[in-house]
């Protein structure tokens, strides 16, 4: 089998301490004191809903570049040697560079197959370092929220090994025999993670791997089939040739390569080729004049190769969610949108407060960005900005605006709608004072929607108010800096359903008529 140090993989080992996501946890809402209106303007109000962008264009766009030609690839030889050298001078050990090694492929099956419509993974695992990688990836993707099983025909007795299987066992993932697998595995599961044989392998695989890879090849025939991920090499093929007997082998529709990428990955044609080995130290890079992308923010994977050819035109989700009734919901919609709020928040969605904010000036040009909400209660909906920024400047000119939040996740839209006002500048300082520091002198930093002729323009200033009020004194609020309220007059819920007949709910008010009146609108 190959060699024991196979892997140089991703990322800090901080990760060895998350075997689960953490839950995000909200910032407190604010609630703000009832205000009366005055408002004059009767421009048209903004309205602005999530729609999916159509082209027909089958290309992928010319500029985006084929990272191929600048990723350096590895002989067997060479793959070796770097395990050998991380494995001695540079002090890693088997376990640690097979856990990062099992993250990075788990990440990058997060990366393209979401749980919500690809859960039930198979992964196949091998006697060697490769099965162990199955194993590692099998357990991150059970936390991840994905619903895996194994497969591990041959399994090695050391102790790293016993010990990811008991890792398992203690999360009731199952474990599957070759007898027990189903003849068509396309009918229960939606993605196969090849961790079967790795560089080292030579000549034809024995039983029970030779009728595994046999039933892997077979999947390829049927339009409806599992997706099959490859960690590091295709099973079966060699190192440095590729699928090599006449294209007859696995052909991966992710291969996940580690380290860096093999010569058998220059035949790889499939959509999704990743690589993760964040941390191949420099010495290491500079000996055999390794060439690696960047990996984007804290990522444990980066895609590599060729961007896959995207038809926008064809990209759709059939939308699976509960129905939404009319005698189901809250008759106030106040009521009715807190509740879906704190649904969302309590299924751990990222920034559940953000919202897309759309105004029209006086001229009746509309714009839109995403802003976060601070606050909402029966009175209204309240945000904070820079007053001489272009939505402060549009809402000066026509104090109407259109908010929408859009929950993915949960197939989930709201839209409001009214008009809106500032609030007061006792609210406005008692929020601005309550916000940390630095985001106090970023208030003060940012003449928002202004040009600047460089961001070193902004760390300068930055950097002389830090110093000017280090010793914690108040920082004043800017004058033009404060809160904007929304007083709702129109919301819609959308829930997304299968063949786009999706529910949608709208409260509307009546002219004189404070109750709140529901219909249902066409999708």
């Amino acid at each position: 089998m190959r060699s024991v140090m196979r892997r140089v993989r991703t990322m800090t080992f901080s990760f060895l301490l998350l075997q689960s996501p953490l839950p995000i946890s909200p910032k407190p809402l604010l609630s703000y004191e009832q205000h009366r209106y005055s408002l004059s303007s009767l421009l048209p109000l903004p309205t602005h809903r999530f729609r999916l962008l159509r082209t027909f264009s089958t290309k992928s766009t010319p500029n985006m570049q084929d990272s191929t030609s600048s990723v350096s690839y590895l002989s067997q030889r060479e793959a070796a040697e770097i395990d050998e050298t991380l494995m001695g001078p540079l002090g890693f050990s088997v376990d640690q560079l097979m856990e990062l090694a099992g993250l990075s492929v788990a990440t990058s099956v997060a990366e393209v197959y979401k749980a919500s419509e690809y859960s039930r993974v198979l992964a196949i695992c091998g006697p060697g370092n490769n099965g162990g990688d199955g194993l590692v990836a099998a357990r991150h993707l059970h936390h991840f929220g994905y619903k895996p099983s194994i497969c591990y025909p041959k399994p090695t007795p050391k102790s790293l090994y016993t010990g990811l299987v008991t890792q398992l066992e203690s999360l009731s993932v199952p474990f599957v025999s070759v007898d027990d697998l189903p003849e068509d595995l396309s009918k229960d599961f939606d993605v196969i993670i090849d961790a079967i044989f790795g560089f080292s392998f030579h000549g034809a695989p024995r039983p029970p791997f030779d009728d595994i890879i046999q039933r892997l090849l077979s999947l390829q025939t049927l339009q409806k089939r599992p997706v099959v991920v490859s960690v590091d090499i295709p099973s079966g093929w060699h190192v440095e040739e590729g699928d090599h007997e006449g294209g007859g082998g696995i052909k991966p529709d992710m291969l996940v390569s580690l380290t860096a990428p093999k010569l058998c990955a220059k035949s790889f044609c499939g959509p999704h080729h990743f690589l993760g080995g964040r941390f191949v130290p420099p010495s290491v890079a500079e000996k055999y004049k390794l060439q690696l992308p960047s990996y984007p923010g804290t990522s444990m994977c980066v895609r590599i190769g060729k961007p896959p050819k995207v038809d926008i035109s064809a990209m759709r989700v059939n939308y699976v969610s509960p129905e939404l009734l009319e005698d189901q919901v809250e008759s106030d919609p106040i009521l009715q949108f807190r509740k879906w709020f704190d649904e969302a928040v309590a299924a751990g969605l990222r920034e559940t407060n953000a919202m897309a904010l759309s105004t029209t000036n006086k001229d009746r040009k509309p714009s839109s960005r995403m802003v976060l909400l601070k606050g909402f209660d029966e009175n209204g909906f309240v945000w904070f900005t820079n007053y001489e920024s272009k939505k402060g400047s549009d809402l000066s000119e026509n104090p109407f605006a259109a908010l929408l939040f859009y929950w993915e996740d949960m197939n989930r839209q709201v839209r409001i709608e009214g008009p809106v006002e500032r609030i007061s500048e006792e609210e406005s300082e008692n929020y601005y004072h309550s916000r940390p520091r630095g985001s106090q002198i970023g208030a003060i930093v940012s003449k928002q929607s202004s040009v600047v002729p460089g961001r070193h323009v902004l760390y300068e200033k930055y950097e002389e108010l830090t110093k000017k009020y280090s010793d914690g004194s108040v920082i004043p609020k800017p004058k033009n800096w404060g809160g904007f309220r929304l007083k709702p007059n129109l919301f819609e819920f959308w829930q997304g359903q299968p063949s786009r007949l999706h529910d949608r709910l709208q409260y509307s008010l009546q002219e004189g008529n404070p109750v709140w009146i529901i219909r249902r609108l066409a999708p």
